[in-house]
């Protein structure tokens, strides 16, 4: 029993963290506790018990395989347990949500026992989760005149699993919690730095927002025990930079209700809300565990008599309270009327919260259950030879006669399944559509590893056409943790038929390539959609929607998503590139050149981002979709002329034939499987049978952006302006300011270049810069840290090929040794140039951070409050986000640069040139 014996001692250990007993995976360790519930007389027996029934997982872990197990020893009369009836046994499997426990289920449906195939049957029909196997089975079944499974199937045909759920509160009664003013980071309910902990869902609730929050709900939750807390971002979004399925799961732990009695720490239906609403992809996450996710517009821009709007001396917009929502304030949610009122006052409209489709996700607890429910409903209808019963809400179709279409209706009109309408969809049309690639990320994956348990699945979709799990967010530092969750992530996600970075069996050499430059080569057709589990899940190639890990498992489970049809605003550029600016500077002057044209408000919020980027090939390109997730943007197209479209191609099948040939294709020969599919988009592209995707001339778009090249003078930086009087102005994306602004004479503590926001280029870049700077100067000398992290090991390989590598090497004081990776994060940092591990590094800060209170200037996308940099006691930390050239430079000088002294630093090097294309890009 030495497996209980370390289980006691984990208890004992984690109680002095203020924890409970972790729940329980493994199936040794429950064996040996079911060992000892057989044992009357066993002095753990009463323990064991307990374990048993309230903390083990359910799903697919080996725990759920030997818990239905010894439940079906018990039905079947084979154990007896007083304290487990065989009614309390079928009860303990309808809580178990599928795999071991549905294989249970049926054995019992339909073995020789009536009476315990009835049981059986009962609990069958309030299940969803089922796979091929199990359905097989059931059909098999009734095929063979099984008058049970006939049965079940005929509950399932009517969706009775959905049907005979209790109908959603007409109130809901909330007590509100202002989380934060301004825009609400997904860090701030689950930090990127506690990444490591988010598998163990009460360690890693300890770590949402702060202790002090945390006993402001429970007070709340103790004054007010009828009602729900609710979370909100007071004069800003929630949830904006990521999805965080951990955060609305540290949300829903605090705030929302416990999943069932009999699986501890799984909780849903939080309640969260925003001034300016929820961020798209964090109200999928929302979605995902059947909460609600408010709008709440109580602030509105001030007007004039003349009806103008009233700005302050910085030209932004004033903001006067139309009612308020101060922690404490006790509001009621009217899900019928979809209005929200302060007692009998009605406050504002909220029918977005409650389209018939989220009714749905509320009723049933999450958008999986509604998922499954549908294809289970569709399969037993069709065994059976019946037509389904409408039962759940249709799905909105709009189709305009008349009406072109976006390049996102184009591709999610082609990859729709399951749609009534024959006619083309438009934007606000609901869609199941076919998932052509998918990313797992490492610091999420074992959640997502976790989901993929709890739906039962055991093996990839067959219609993914490939999917990547990465090892980039644990790269920098190979410390204790991620040597125990890595390896274990890679297992499960090379077992389950994932392409890894790190392979099982030691074969080929780990990669720590960020995620999404692998998801951006791995994708081989414009017309594919990509889901990931991270919000920079933006490729140059399809579309691409981060997700959170839940909606990344369901993806992998089935290939399938579902969500309405975004609209799209249309980007496209005018002018001419100044010769010393890079096209970063491009990326930031559209953000800043956007607000000014709507007046502050951000057009591209929830919205796909269509870019006619044309000459740019993917690399290049996906330096703009890679920033349009802080532009708060859905997601990104880019629109590329035909030859520059096979180019990307072409490069995405020498990367991916580098894959292959360090051994890391699979049985399925998923990755060859994808060059055969480049050369056959191609082909089509050369032929003319099938251009590259372009919209449609007569669409019709949100709004429309034009970018002029011929305003941006200087390099462009995007600001966290910490010291913004207006708190809800600070950590946004939308403060762009020119290099002048500083004057030169701004203190740089430490620079980053790396993570996904630079190609090749952009390392090119910095070794002429630094040959460059030593022909002016004689000698490099840093006055500031400067790290280095290539996003891939390819570009590493390329550059040394090159001869750009050695010129790095040159001028570092240190270099990665993957033989020897970095066991501890660094702490203090020389004014040297360090040449990192391919990875994320700065941008996650998970693992390595700058000193607390510097100030830091990066090539990054993240300027959130402590993520790249925490406050110390005297200064806050901030994360001015630029280009690679504007970085080295400040860097070397300790400060940022004069205008003069950037464009000698730049002056002969090649940076990355853009010219609008001249070709009709719509036809």
């Amino acid at each position: 029993m030495n497996l209980y014996k370390d289980y006691i001692k984990e208890i004992e250990e984690r109680k002095g963290q203020g924890l409970h007993p972790k729940p329980i995976d493994g199936a040794e360790l429950l064996s040996e506790i079911i060992v000892q519930i057989k044992d009357l007389d066993n002095s753990n027996r009463e323990d064991s018990l307990k374990f048993f029934i309230y903390n083990t997982l359910p799903g697919t872990t080996p725990a759920a395989g030997a818990k239905a197990k010894f439940l079906k020893e018990i039905i079947l009369g084979e154990s007896v347990v007083k304290e487990i009836t065989p009614a309390f046994a079928f009860e303990l499997l309808s809580h178990m949500k599928g795999g071991p426990s549905i294989e249970v289920l049926l054995d019992l449906a339909l073995g020789n026992d009536a009476s315990i195939a009835k049981e059986a049957a009962n609990v069958l029909k309030t299940q969803v989760y089922l796979y091929d196997a199990d359905t097989n089975r059931l059909k098999e079944a009734f095929e063979n005149g099984n008058t049970i499974a006939k049965e079940i199937l005929e509950s399932y045909a009517q969706a009775e699993f959905f049907t005979k759920l209790p109908e959603v509160a007409e109130e809901i009664k909330v007590v509100t919690f202002i989380a934060g003013e301004g825009d609400i980071s997904t860090d701030l309910l689950s930090p990127g730095n506690q990444a490591h902990s988010r598998s163990d869902r009460e360690l890693h609730g300890k770590c949402m927002i702060t202790p002090q929050a945390q006993e402001e709900i429970k007070a709340l939750q103790a004054q007010h025990p009828d009602k729900s807390v609710m979370l909100i971002a007071e004069r800003g979004t929630m949830g904006v930079g990521s999805s965080r399925m951990s955060g609305v799961n540290n949300v829903a732990l605090w705030t929302g209700k416990q999943a069932s009695p009999y699986v501890p720490f799984v909780n849903f239906a939080p309640i969260v809300a925003g001034t300016n609403g929820i961020s798209p992809i964090f109200l999928t996450t929302v979605d995902v565990t059947g909460g609600i996710g408010l709008d709440l517009k109580n602030w509105v821009k001030k007007t004039d008599a003349n009806g103008d709007v009233v700005r302050n001396e910085s030209g932004d917009p004033v903001l006067e309270e139309v009612y308020s929502v101060a922690t404490g304030t006790v509001l009621t949610i009217n899900t019928k009327t979809k209005k929200l009122y302060n007692g009998d006052k009605e406050l504002i409209d909220i029918s977005k919260a409650f389209t018939p489709q989220k009714m749905e996700f509320i009723k049933a607890g999450g958008s999986y259950a509604i998922v499954f429910g549908k294809k289970i409903q569709t399969f037993a209808a069709k065994t059976l030879g019946v037509d389904a019963p409408l039962v759940y809400a249709p799905s909105k179709e709009v189709s305009i006669e008349g009406q072109g279409l976006t390049a996102v209706e184009k591709i999610f009109n082609r990859n729709s399944v399951g749609t009534i309408s024959k006619k083309a969809l438009h934007a606000g049309s609901d869609v199941r559509v076919e998932v052509n690639i998918v990313g797992s990320q490492d610091t999420t994956g074992l959640m997502t590893a976790q989901e993929l348990e709890s739906m039962a699945a055991t093996v990839i979709s067959p219609i993914v056409d490939g999917a990547y799990q990465s090892g980039c967010h644990t790269a920098s530092v190979w410390d204790k943790k991620a040597q125990a969750n890595i390896p274990k992530l890679m297992k499960f996600m090379n077992d389950f038929g994932l392409i890894t970075a790190r392979d099982p069996k030691g074969v080929y050499h780990a990669m720590t390539d960020v995620i999404h430059k692998v998801l951006n080569d791995i994708t081989i057709d414009e017309w594919a959609i990509i889901i990931g589990g991270d919000s920079h899940t933006r490729m140059s190639k399809g579309v691409a929607f981060g997700a959170d890990s839940g909606t990344v498992a369901l993806a992998l489970a089935t290939g399938e998503a579902s969500m309405p049809i975004p609209e799209s605003v249309k980007v496209t550029f005018k002018g001419e590139m100044k010769s010393y600016m890079d096209f970063r500077d491009v990326v930031h002057a559209t953000q800043a050149q956007m607000l000014k044209q709507f007046g502050g408000e951000n057009v591209f919020q929830g919205r796909i981002i269509e870019v006619h980027i044309g000459t740019l090939t993917a690399d290049q390109a996906f330096t703009f979709t890679d920033w349009t997730a802080e532009m708060k943007a859905k997601a990104s197209i880019c629109i590329s002329e035909d030859e520059t479209l096979i180019e990307s191609l072409e490069i995405a099948k020498g990367r991916i034939q580098i894959m292959i040939d360090k051994g890391m294709d699979n049985a399925n020969r998923v990755l060859q499987g994808l060059i055969n599919k480049a050369d056959k988009r191609i082909a089509e592209i050369r032929s003319g049978e099938k251009p590259a995707l372009t919209p449609d001339a007569n669409a019709k778009y949100y709004a429309e952006v034009v970018v002029d090249l011929d305003v941006i003078a200087e390099p462009m930086i995007a600001d966290p302006d910490v010291n913004n009087k207006d708190v809800s102005k600070r950590y946004t994306h939308d403060t762009i300011r020119p290099l002048s602004f500083y004057g030169g004479e701004k203190k740089v503590d430490l620079g980053f270049i790396g993570s996904c926001m630079v190609h090749k280029g952009d390392m090119k870049i910095l070794a002429q810069m630094l040959k460059n700077v030593e022909a002016q100067k004689g000698k490099v000398e840093f006055n500031a840290p400067l790290v280095v992290a290539p996003p891939t090991y390819n570009i590493v390989d390329e550059l040394k090929a090159e001869g750009d590598w050695e010129v790095l090497q040159r001028y570092s004081g240190f270099e990665f040794n993957d033989n020897e990776p970095k066991a501890a994060a660094r702490t203090e940092y020389e004014n040297m140039l360090y040449l990192e591990r391919p990875g994320c590094n700065l941008c996650m800060g998970n693992q390595e951070k700058a000193a607390k209170g510097d100030t830091v200037m990066a090539t990054s996308t993240r300027l959130f409050q402590g993520r790249v940099v925490e406050d110390s006691e005297e200064k806050k930390g901030e994360s001015l986000l630029s280009s690679t050239p504007v970085v080295v430079l400040s860097t070397i000088l300790g400060r940022t640069p004069t205008m003069e002294e950037y464009t000698a630093a730049v002056d002969g090097i090649n940076l990355t040139k853009f010219a609008p294309s001249h070709k009709l890009l719509a036809k």
